[in-house]
C-alpha cells in the first residue's frame, strides 16, 4: 500500500491550510526569537491582513471567522501583553476601537519582514513566472463571491 499523494486526490481545502499553517507557525516562530517572545498562533486571527489599527473588535472577530467573545478574549491577551490598546469611539456609545501599541507596531512591521522573506523563498522554489501566477490566481479568488 501506498503512503503517496497524487494532485487530482487533494483537495482545495487542504492545499490552502497546510501552506498557510506553515506560514502563521514561522512567523510565530520568527517573532519569538526577534524578542516578542508571548505571541502564539492564535494571536494571528488578530495581527494578519489588513490588521488591527483603527478596527473595531467585531469586524475583526468577522474577519477571522470567530465569536465576538473569542476575538475579546485575544484583544485581551494582547493587550495586556502590550500590543494593543481598546478605546471609546468618541460621539458613539459602546463602540471601541483597537489601536496597535508602538510594540504592536514594531510586531507588525517584523510580520512584514517574515513575509517577504517567505515570498523570496517561494519565488526560489516556484519561478518567479509559477510565483507571480499563483499570487494573480489567489488573488482572483480572494475578489471573487468565492471568499464571501
Amino acid at each position: 500500500m501506498s503512503n503517496t499523494v497524487k494532485t487530482e486526490d487533494m483537495l482545495i481545502g487542504a492545499l490552502l491550510r497546510v501552506p498557510a499553517q506553515a506560514i502563521h507557525r514561522r512567523i510565530i516562530n520568527e517573532l519569538n526569537a526577534a524578542g516578542f517572545e508571548e505571541l502564539r498562533v492564535p494571536h494571528m486571527a488578530v495581527l494578519q491582513f489588513p490588521g488591527p489599527d483603527g478596527v473595531r473588535p467585531g469586524m475583526l472577530a468577522e474577519r477571522a471567522g470567530m465569536s465576538k467573545q473569542a476575538m475579546n478574549q485575544l484583544l485581551g491577551s494582547l493587550e495586556a501583553l502590550g500590543y494593543l490598546a481598546r478605546s471609546d469611539v468618541p460621539g458613539e456609545r459602546r463602540a471601541r476601537i483597537v489601536r496597535l501599541t508602538k510594540r504592536g507596531r514594531a510586531a507588525y512591521a517584523k510580520i512584514h519582514e517574515i513575509l517577504h522573506e517567505i515570498e523570496r523563498e517561494w519565488v526560489a522554489e516556484l519561478g518567479p513566472r509559477d510565483f507571480a501566477r499563483l499570487k494573480e490566481l489567489l488573488f482572483r479568488i480572494w475578489e471573487s463571491p468565492l471568499t464571501r
